[in-house]
């Protein structure tokens, strides 16, 4: 199992929301590069970083911090937040980013999104953000009526690398992963899914690695407050992932 140490930006700063609110924010770091050398340091081998003004304003807004972040280390790095087209796309992977996050545009447009995955094979990323089973985009700000596991399946043969599937009740919140929920989509598509939103302590890893042994195509999962907060060690968490 992977595990994606997140790092959240918020005007150049690596912060952490509650549910996704912008008012409810927490400055965990003001240098997000450094932010990036400690979980290097740590022993994590990939990094989950989120463009949140990016994602409210549909355009990248933090590109000074990612690109700080691509050149502080070397770790393989997944970017999500306002990439809204394929010019945008483009522009990431040749700056250095591993893979890109597609959340609100898989559900604006799908086609897109199965264009990428066509064109950049392993480098694009569906993210199915989540409340109450239904799907929210644009920041999270907007709530759809499209089903998470019908959103899934709509690209079961398009040959994208992953799903990041967020439970948006339980992000940043410390409730603990869903892990049913996470465990279904994993059964659901052929695609590996990462689970998000809510991770607490070393319990979620050990029930998500259950999953994983029952046959579930789970990936692995991203820590967000928990690992800021001390309540989950590098160490103890990269064990359990082993």
């Amino acid at each position: 199992m992977n595990l994606y140490p997140a790092i959240d930006l918020k005007n150049g700063e690596c912060v952490r929301l509650k549910q996704g609110d912008m008012a409810q924010v927490t400055v965990f770091n003001a240098d997000p590069a450094a932010q990036a050398k400690a979980w290097a340091a740590a022993g994590f081998r990939y990094l989950h970083l989120v463009d949140l003004d990016g994602a409210f304003a549909g355009r990248p807004a933090n590109a000074a911090a990612v690109r700080a972040i691509r050149a502080a280390i070397d770790l393989p790095i997944q970017l999500g937040g306002g990439i809204r087209d394929e010019a945008t796309i483009e522009a990431w992977l040749d700056a250095g980013i591993t893979r890109v996050i597609l959340g609100t545009v898989a559900v604006r447009n799908p086609e897109l999104v199965k264009r990428a995955a066509k064109r950049w094979p392993g480098r694009v990323v569906v993210g199915i953000d989540a409340r109450g089973g239904r799907v929210a985009v644009e920041g999270w700000a907007e709530a759809s009526d499209l089903d998470a596991l019908e959103l899934a399946r709509k690209f079961t043969d398009a040959g994208v690398a992953a799903i990041v599937y967020t439970d948006i009740d339980r992000d940043g919140l410390l409730k603990g992963v869903n892990v049913a929920a996470t465990a279904a989509m994993a059964r659901a598509v052929p695609i590996p899914v990462i689970a998000s939103g809510g991770l607490a302590g070393i319990e979620d890893l050990v029930a998500l690695n259950v999953e994983i042994a029952a046959g579930a195509k789970i990936d692995g999962a991203i820590l967000g407050r928990a690992l800021y907060d001390g309540r989950i060690d590098p160490a103890a968490a990269l064990k359990e992932a082993a």
